[in-house]
């Protein structure tokens, strides 16, 4: 009978749909955070703004669900992605699906955005990545979307230079992580008030994270169907990214032929 049960059991649980990302709630030096961790080889990770009119932001993840289900997917994991003007336009850059809605901000400015360093987290087929905005200009990666946020809070491993370890401002405060292969993105909101620099800690020294982007502060949120949340909030958001369910990865690229001859190139090279 046990075994029964346990073989019942396990086929429950591969009929199950997968999870699209992985939450989970953890400490770290007396500060609880709701993390989100994005396998990007596996989940669809997109951005969101305006519905189909082109206008009107989504604002909440009820209407951009809505939207979702109209089209036969589900919003799973999400959260807010950036800072946004009164009219829910984003403050610095804004890509999604190749469209630029907001070009990119490189100057110093007011509040956290313009704290240079700042950032971007670009959005490619399969991978994501936090990238210091002026490297981002430099390298001009091609990014599917694309949204700009700041203060950097981990860049290349070196926490913020203006963070100050005895700050008393003290805020809810959202973020995300990427992996240095780009292929998990790791986001996190403080379930209470927290400074700069013990977020971008956790996520250097808990996360082991080398480059990681601050979102936003006390109107951040979060939907993680898995720990019970879908949080409302006081108004509506600006750009939004989560994970679809049901919506297939794009095609792995075509691997490169392997030929047996050697080109006219390779035999100079051979030759000499």
């Amino acid at each position: 009978m046990i075994q029964r049960a346990a073989f019942i059991a396990a086929i429950w649980t591969l009929a199950q749909p997968a999870l699209a990302a992985t939450c989970r709630e953890e400490t770290y030096k007396g500060v609880e955070y709701a993390i989100c961790d994005v396998d990007l080889t596996k989940d669809m990770l997109r951005l969101f703004l305006y519905d189909d009119s082109g206008t009107r932001p989504y604002g909440y993840f009820s209407t951009l669900n809505a939207a979702l289900e109209d089209q036969g997917f589900a919003l799973g994991f999400a959260t807010n992605a950036g800072m946004y003007h009164d009219d829910r336009a984003p403050v610095g850059l804004y890509v999604e699906n190749f469209e630029t809605a907001q070009k990119i901000i490189t100057n110093a400015g007011p509040g956290n955005f313009g704290l240079l360093p700042n950032g971007v987290l670009c959005l490619r087929d399969r991978r994501a990545d936090v990238i210091e905005t002026l490297r981002y200009v430099e390298e001009a990666p091609e990014c599917t979307s694309a949204t700009q946020s700041g203060p950097m809070l981990v860049i290349d491993g070196e926490l913020h230079p203006r963070f100050l370890r005895n700050s008393t401002s003290r805020f809810i405060r959202n973020g995300v992580g990427t992996s240095d292969d780009g292929t998990v993105a790791s986001f996190a909101i403080s379930n209470s008030p927290v400074t700069f620099y013990a977020f971008g800690s956790m996520f250097r020294d808990h996360l082991g994270l080398n480059n990681a982007l601050y979102f936003d502060g006390n109107v951040s949120r979060l939907r993680a169907p898995e720990l019970g949340r879908n949080d409302i909030g006081f108004g509506a958001l600006g750009p939004i990214i989560g994970v679809v369910e049901g919506q297939e990865l794009p095609p792995l690229p075509p691997s490169e032929p392997i030929s047996a001859e050697p080109t006219a190139d390779q035999s100079a090279t051979d030759d000499e």
